[in-house]
């Protein structure tokens, strides 16, 4: 639901993965954003109305996304598709965080777009620290992205988990994920994502920002 920036781009990219996609907007205009050769169904309608929903195809989707303008548009047809009919992948934009991390917690996958914007944007301006990049239905989990001192380069991996108490998921290097295994050392420019406790966030950043203790390196 919705054609807008987003919603055209993600229509194109699962039309070009294999998908059949289905797109609905309350503007006829909004479809211009749709390449020509788009061959995925346009509906013009309300995105939690029933019929319209129906009209789309929502009785054999598999997932159901939600990228209009409007927050409560978004969880509102979020709700539907889940609870009415039954899609089981469904995910809403919100512009609100407070509000984001609520549905999130009603068990409605959200994207916060103010939240998430602002946090990349701090992530470029404060690259120290631990930014959570996602966290589980309950907000006690969490994936966080760590940038790593120098004291940290040439340190394996095991004795990082060892040292700051945490598991590391993957390491980013050069563009591509790495999955670390016994022998893997980190490197000058590697990103370490970690799975931790939401509530760990502080400790986390002080056990970064100490210096390699030498040990397995």
């Amino acid at each position: 639901m919705g054609c807008g920036r987003v919603g055209s781009t993600l229509a194109h990219i699962l039309e070009d993965k294999g998908h059949s996609v289905a797109i609905i907007d309350q503007s006829p205009e909004a479809f211009r954003r749709l390449r020509g050769g788009f061959r995925g169904r346009r509906v013009t309608g309300v995105g939690f109305d029933r019929d319209v929903l129906e009209e789309a195809g929502i009785e054999q989707a598999s997932a159901f996304v939600a990228v209009s303008s409007g927050d409560n548009s978004n969880i509102i047809s979020a709700r539907v598709a889940r609870e009415t009919f039954g899609v089981e992948n469904v995910v809403a934009r919100i512009y609100d965080p407070r509000r984001a991390e609520v549905y999130q917690r009603l068990g409605i996958p959200t994207v916060a777009t103010v939240r998430w914007t602002a946090d990349q944007m701090l992530r470029r301006l404060l690259p120290d620290g631990a930014l959570p990049l996602w966290r589980d239905p309950t907000g006690e989990i969490m994936l966080a992205e760590l940038s790593v001192g120098e004291a940290w380069i040439g340190t394996k991996v095991t004795a990082f988990e060892e040292a700051v108490r945490t598991r590391v998921a993957f390491l980013s290097r050069m563009g591509e994920a790495i999955v670390p295994d016994a022998d893997t050392v980190i490197q000058d420019g590697d990103v370490v994502h970690v799975m931790a406790r939401s509530d760990d966030k502080d400790r986390l950043n002080k056990a970064v920002a100490q210096p390699a203790d030498g040990g397995d390196r």
